[in-house]
C-alpha cells in the first residue's frame, strides 16, 4: 500500500523525513494507546473497557506539560482527546471513534478545517486524528477497496501540511515539527486489540528535523510507542513525564548539538533513575562503588543485583558525561570518541531501565490479589456443595425407589467422568499460553468427544434391543406378537437418537473447519476464506439459505404448541415478519460489503429491534395466561376418585400447562436469537449461526426422546459445551482483534456507548447465549417420569429437578474456570506473555461470567413467572371444580 502515498515515499527517499516502526503495547485499542504516546506510560487491560466510556486522564502527560508553558492547543478530530483533556484545547471539533459505517465524514469533518487553521498564528500544538482508515479497516479489512483511496487521501493531507511549512524551516524562531503516527495497526481483517505484528505494529513519522539520511530501509529504525513522550518533551524544552517509561530516539538527536545531544540523555536517565527509585527503595547510585563491567548482572535476578546493575550503568554513563566535559575544552584532543562512548553507555543505561520498568507495570498489590482469591475460592466451594447435595438429593435417595434411575446410573458413568475430567483438562490447559491461545482446540475435543459417548450409548441400546428383539421372536406365536409390537417403537427410538447425534457431530465438523480461529494457525485456509475468495454473491446466497432453514424449523416448533391458536398464529405471523425483515436487510446492506452508511438498511434493523422485542415480551408474559389447564378431566371424577387424585391431578395439570409454556417461550427465545444474530454477525458467519441452530435442536430431540437415561447434569454440560464451543465455530478467539466492531453498529443512527456495547456483547457471545435460552427449550422437553417423588410436594420437586440443573451447573462450571484462571494469571503475572495471553483471555472470562449470570437469569426468571401465574391460575380454577361436582352427586 506504500504506492499509495507518493508524496510521504518521496519524503523519505529524499531524506526529508525519519520514519519508525513504533511498536504499540496491547491493548492495542485507541485511548489507551493516546494516553502511552502522550505520557510514556503502559496503561492496562482495564482501558479496553474503559475505552468505550473514555475519562478525564489526570497523569503527568505532555499536553499539560505544553499547557502549563502557555502554549495554544487545537484539536480536530477522533473525541477521545477531548474526554482525556478537558479544557485544555483552544479549539476543538470532535467526532465519534466508534461509529465505524461512516468512512467519509469522520474526516472531512477535520479536512474542512486545514486552510483555516494552517493560515492561523494562534496555535502551537496542532492535534489532527484522522479516524477513515481505522473504520475502512474495520468494514473491508487491509484488502479493502476503500484502503487505497484513502491512504492517498492521507498522502495529500501530509503534503499539504508540509508545503504549507516549507517557507519557514528557515527560520530557527519559526519551525514546525510534523508527526504522522498511527495509535496501532490492523489485522488482515481490519480488526484490532491483540498483540499480533500486525496489530502492534504503528507507523511513526518525523517530518522537519533536517534530516540528511539517506539509503531508506523500511526495516531500518525501529522504536516503542512509549518513546514519542520523552522524545517530543526533551525536543520542545518540556519536563518529561514522571510516569513514562520510554527513550529518546537516537535518530531524534541529530537535529541537535553534542552539548544537547548528553544533557536531552541525562535528562531522560534522571527521569527513569527516579522511576526506579520507587520501585526500588534504597536505590542511591551515589552510595554504590562503580566496580566491574557490570554485564553479568541480569536484570531478572535478586533486587540487590538488580540494584547494583541499574547503578553501574548509571554511574558509567555519568562518567562518561564528565570526561567527554572535561575534554571539551581541550583543542588538542578529539573528544569524538568520547562522545560516542558517553551515548551509548546512556543508551545502556536507558533500554535496561525502561525494559525492566515496562515488566514491573504488571506487579499489583499481592495482598488484595490474595484476599480476592479467597473471596472467589469461597464461592466457587459454596457453588460446588450445593451441586453435591442437589446430585444426592435427586439421584442418590432416588436410586433404592427407582429401578430404571439406578439402570441410568450405571449406564451414564463414562459419560459423568469425562465431562469431570473435561473439565479439570481445560482448567490445566491455562497454565500454557499456547493452550490459552488456542482454546478452540479444546472446546471442539471436548464437545465432539462427549457426542461420540453419547452415540456409542445410542449404538449400544440399540444392539440391546434388537438382540432382545430375536429372543422375543422364539416365544410362543402370541406372545412373540405382543413383545415385537411393543419393542418396535423402542427400536425406532434409538434410531432417532443416533441420527440426532449424527447430526451434531456432523455440524461440529463443518463449525471445525469454519475459522481457522486462535493465533498461530489463523493465516491457513479454512471454508470462510474459500467463501470470501467466491465473492460476496455467494455468501448472500449462503446467507439467505441460512435465514430460511432457520425460519422453517422454527415456525414448524411454533405451530406444534398446545396453546390458543390465535396467540400462536400472532406470535408465527410477528417472527414471519421479523424474518422478512431480515431478508430486506441482507438485500440492502450487503449488496456491497464495502458500503458505509446505508440509512434504508438502518431503519430495517431498527423496525426488526423493535418486532422482536415485542415479540419475545409478549410471548414470555403472555403464554401463562392463555395455556389451557386440563382441569376439564375433574368432570368426569367421582367425589371419591377426586379424594384419591386430586393433588396428582393438580400436580399433573401444571406440569403439563408449564411444559407447555416454557416450550413455546423458548422456541420464541431460540428463533428470536438466531435471526437477530443473522442481522448482526457478519454475513461469512451465517452458515455457523446455522449449524449451532441445528446442533441444539438435534440434542434437544435426542434429550427428549424416551429412553434417554443420563443424567440431567451431562445433558446441561453437553448443551454447555456446545455453547462454547459454537463461540469459537464463530471466529473468536482469545485475541481481543476478532470483536466484531462493525456489527455493533448495525440500526444505529449515531453512536450509544451502551446501544453499540449492548450489540458488541451479543454479538460476541451469540453462541453460549443462545445456548442458555435453548435450556428453556430444554426443560419443557426433558422427560422426568422416571423420577420418584412424593405425592405431597409433586409439583415443588418435579419444577426443582426442572430448573436447577440448568441454573446451578452453568454457574458452578463458570466459578471453576474464574477461579482458576485467577490463580493462575497471579501466578504468571511476571510471565512474558501477560499483557498479550493471559491479560485479554481474563477480560474474556469476566465477560463470560456476565454472559453466564444473564442466561442463568433468563431461565430462573422465566420458570419462576410461568410456575407462579400457572399455580394461581390453578387455585382459581379449584373451586368450581368442587362446585360442579357437587351438583353432579
Amino acid at each position: 500500500m506504500i504506492e499509495a502515498m507518493p508524496y510521504m515515499q518521496s519524503l523519505l527517499t529524499n531524506g526529508k523525513a525519519t520514519a519508525y516502526h513504533a511498536k504499540a503495547a496491547p491493548p492495542t485499542v485507541t485511548m489507551p494507546r493516546l494516553k502511552a504516546m502522550v505520557s510514556g506510560a503502559i496503561g492496562g487491560f482495564l482501558d479496553v473497557a474503559l475505552n468505550f466510556n473514555t475519562q478525564a486522564f489526570l497523569d503527568d502527560n505532555l499536553l499539560d506539560q505544553f499547557y502549563r508553558i502557555g502554549w495554544k492547543l487545537v484539536m480536530l478530530g477522533d473525541e477521545t482527546w477531548i474526554k482525556l483533556f478537558p479544557k485544555l484545547f483552544t479549539r476543538q471539533d470532535g467526532v465519534s471513534s466508534f461509529y465505524v459505517k461512516d468512512t467519509v465524514g469522520v474526516d472531512l469533518n477535520v479536512s474542512r478545517h486545514l486552510d483555516v487553521e494552517l493560515a492561523a498564528e494562534d496555535w502551537d500544538f496542532l492535534i489532527l486524528h484522522y479516524l477513515g482508515l481505522d473504520h475502512v479497516g474495520h468494514i473491508g479489512g487491509r484488502q479493502s477497496i476503500l484502503m487505497a483511496p484513502k491512504l492517498k487521501e492521507m498522502d495529500e493531507v501530509i503534503k499539504m501540511i508540509h508545503v504549507r511549512n516549507i517557507l519557514y524551516q528557515g527560520n530557527a524562531t519559526s519551525r514546525t515539527l510534523l508527526v504522522v503516527v498511527s495509535d496501532h495497526g490492523m489485522t488482515d481483517g481490519g480488526n484490532h486489540g491483540g498483540s499480533s505484528y500486525e496489530e502492534t505494529d504503528s507507523l511513526l513519522l518525523f517530518i522537519g528535523l533536517g534530516s540528511k539520511g539517506s539509503n531508506y530501509s523500511p526495516y531500518a529504525h525501529k522504536a516503542f510507542q512509549v518513546d514519542i513522550a520523552p522524545t517530543l518533551a526533551l525536543l520542545f524544552g518540556v519536563p518529561i513525564p514522571k510516569n513514562n517509561i520510554g527513550v529518546m530516539l537516537p535518530k531524534m538527536l541529530d537535529s541537535l548539538t553534542d552539548e544537547q545531544k548528553l544533557r536531552a540523555l541525562e535528562l531522560n536517565a534522571w527521569q527513569l533513575l527516579r522511576l526506579l527509585q520507587a520501585h526500588l527503595p534504597g536505590l542511591l547510585c551515589g552510595d554504590l562503588r562503580c566496580g566491574g563491567d557490570g554485564q553479568s548482572l541480569q536484570i531478572n535476578g535478586s533486587t540487590g543485583r538488580i540494584k547494583e546493575k541499574f547503578c553501574h550503568l548509571f554511574s558509567k554513563a555519568t562518567a562518561a558525561h564528565n570526561m567527554w566535559q572535561l575534554r571539551q575544552g581541550s583543542s588538542f584532543t578529539s573528544n569524538t570518541d568520547d562522545l560516542r562512548i558517553a551515548v551509548e553507555s546512556y543508551y545502556d543505561f536507558l533500554r535496561s531501565a525502561s525494559e525492566w520498568l515496562s515488566r514491573r507495570a504488571t506487579d499489583k498489590p499481592i495482598n488484595l490479589l490474595l484476599s480476592g482469591i479467597a473471596i472467589m475460592l469461597i464461592s466457587c466451594f459454596l457453588l460446588l456443595i450445593l451441586l453435591f447435595f442437589l446430585l444426592r438429593e435427586v439421584y442418590f435417595t432416588q436410586t433404592e425407589s427407582c429401578s430404571q434411575l439406578k439402570e441410568s446410573r450405571r449406564s451414564c458413568h463414562i459419560d459423568e467422568i469425562f465431562v469431570f475430567i473435561g473439565i479439570i483438562i481445560h482448567v490445566l490447559s491455562f497454565t500454557s499460553s499456547s493452550m490459552v491461545e488456542e482454546e478452540q482446540y479444546t472446546w471442539h475435543f471436548l464437545t465432539s468427544t462427549l457426542h461420540l459417548l453419547f452415540l456409542f450409548s445410542a449404538i449400544q441400546l440399540l444392539f440391546k434391543r434388537q438382540a432382545s428383539k430375536r429372543r422375543e421372536e422364539e416365544l410362543t406365536p402370541h406372545q412373540s406378537c405382543i413383545s415385537v409390537a411393543s419393542s418396535i417403537p423402542m427400536i425406532n427410538n434409538e434410531n432417532y437418537k443416533i441420527s440426532s447425534v449424527l447430526v451434531v457431530l456432523f455440524c461440529a465438523r463443518v463449525l471445525r473447519g469454519w475459522h481457522q480461529g486462535g493465533v498461530n494457525w489463523v493465516h491457513l485456509p479454512d471454508v470462510s476464506k474459500l467463501l470470501v475468495q467466491a465473492g460476496s454473491f455467494i455468501i448472500k446466497v449462503l446467507h439467505i439459505i441460512s435465514l430460511l432453514i432457520v425460519m422453517m424449523p422454527s415456525l414448524f416448533a411454533l405451530s406444534i404448541v398446545r396453546l390458543k391458536r390465535g396467540f400462536v398464529f400472532l406470535v408465527s405471523l410477528s417472527h414471519f415478519v421479523s424474518g422478512f425483515l431480515v431478508l430486506l436487510h441482507i438485500i440492502e446492506n450487503q449488496s456491497d460489503n464495502m458500503v458505509p452508511i446505508n440509512q434504508s438498511a438502518a431503519s430495517i434493523a431498527q423496525i426488526f429491534y423493535i418486532n422482536i422485542g415485542s415479540t419475545v415480551m409478549l410471548t414470555v408474559l403472555a403464554s401463562p395466561w392463555v395455556v389451557p389447564i386440563p382441569c376439564q378431566e375433574t368432570h368426569m371424577m367421582t367425589q371419591t376418585s377426586l379424594n384419591c387424585h386430586s393433588t396428582n391431578m393438580r400436580s399433573d395439570s401444571l406440569l403439563l400447562g408449564f411444559q407447555d409454556c416454557t416450550y413455546m417461550i423458548g422456541t420464541t427465545y431460540v428463533a428470536s436469537w438466531c435471526l437477530l444474530q443473522l442481522l448482526l454477525q457478519q454475513p461469512i458467519n451465517a452458515i455457523p449461526v446455522l449449524l449451532i441452530f441445528l446442533q441444539l435442536l438435534a440434542c434437544m430431540i435426542y434429550f427428549s426422546i424416551d429412553g434417554s437415561h443420563h443424567k440431567q447434569c451431562v445433558e446441561v454440560a453437553s448443551i454447555y459445551f456446545l455453547g462454547m464451543a459454537g463461540h469459537f465455530g464463530l471466529g473468536n478467539s482469545n485475541s481481543l482483534a476478532t470483536i466484531d466492531v462493525a456489527g455493533a453498529f448495525i440500526g444505529i443512527s449515531s453512536y450509544s456507548t451502551v446501544l453499540s456495547g449492548i450489540l458488541m456483547f451479543m454479538i460476541t457471545y451469540a453462541s453460549p447465549m443462545l445456548s442458555f435460552l435453548s435450556m428453556v427449550m430444554y426443560i419443557s422437553m426433558k422427560n422426568t417420569r422416571y423420577f420418584s417423588l412424593p405425592n405431597k410436594s409433586k409439583w415443588s420437586c418435579m419444577l426443582e429437578m426442572k430448573l436447577a440443573f440448568p441454573c446451578l451447573l452453568p454457574l458452578v462450571l463458570n466459578s471453576v474456570v474464574l477461579t482458576a484462571f485467577t490463580i493462575i494469571l497471579l501466578l504468571m503475572r511476571n510471565h512474558l506473555f501477560v499483557w498479550s495471553v493471559f491479560s485479554p483471555k481474563y477480560l474474556y472470562i469476566c465477560a463470560a461470567t456476565v454472559c453466564v449470570y444473564i442466561g442463568v437469569f433468563i431461565i430462573a426468571t422465566t420458570g419462576f413467572y410461568t410456575s407462579i401465574v400457572l399455580s394461581f391460575r390453578t387455585k382459581r380454577l379449584k373451586p368450581e371444580v368442587h362446585n360442579f361436582l357437587f351438583k353432579f352427586q
